[in-house]
């Protein structure tokens, strides 16, 4: 396993969004402490869907050559993991035993079948574990990365 937790597109997201600007720090080191433990891992729908959510909300401050630019620099960091028919599978069966909507269930589907125990994402239950991966949100009131990552 090359990385212990997969990053969901909102910590990516939030790290330009000076709106959220609590939001926005940590990500910003939560991201720093991933790449510097090289902890993290990426999916390839992440990086589609941060593309499209920074061209989209952020385009007025980040043309879409910039969103582009961020999106290949997340994708330098972190390895990244692709969405194969195995994980479209198991999507698949999360969506009707877990009721997760489609794509939060991929997310997940990535982890399990590549053993990521951790999934950082403010859209799942923080806490939560399903089928051996945890659900960790970056930021809930106390949230600790060292103890997150303690895995």
């Amino acid at each position: 396993m090359s990385g212990v937790a997969l990053i969901d597109t909102n910590v990516l997201v939030y790290t330009i969004d000076t709106d959220e600007e609590e939001k926005c720090h940590s990500a910003q080191a939560l991201l720093r402490i991933l790449e510097i433990k090289e902890v993290g891992a990426l999916c390839a729908q992440v990086l589609g869907e941060h593309h499209s959510v920074v061209a989209r909300r952020f385009g007025h401050t980040h043309g879409r050559g910039e969103a582009t630019a961020a999106t290949e620099r997340w994708a330098h960091a972190f390895p990244v993991y692709d969405t194969t028919l195995r994980v479209v599978l198991e999507a698949l069966r999360a969506t009707i035993r877990y009721q997760m909507p489609y794509y939060d269930a991929q997310i997940w589907a990535v982890a399990r079948v590549n053993h990521i125990p951790l999934v950082l994402s403010e859209d799942f239950t923080d806490g939560a574990v399903i089928e051996g991966v945890r659900f960790a949100n970056p930021f809930a009131e106390g949230f600790d990365p060292e103890a997150a990552l303690a895995v």
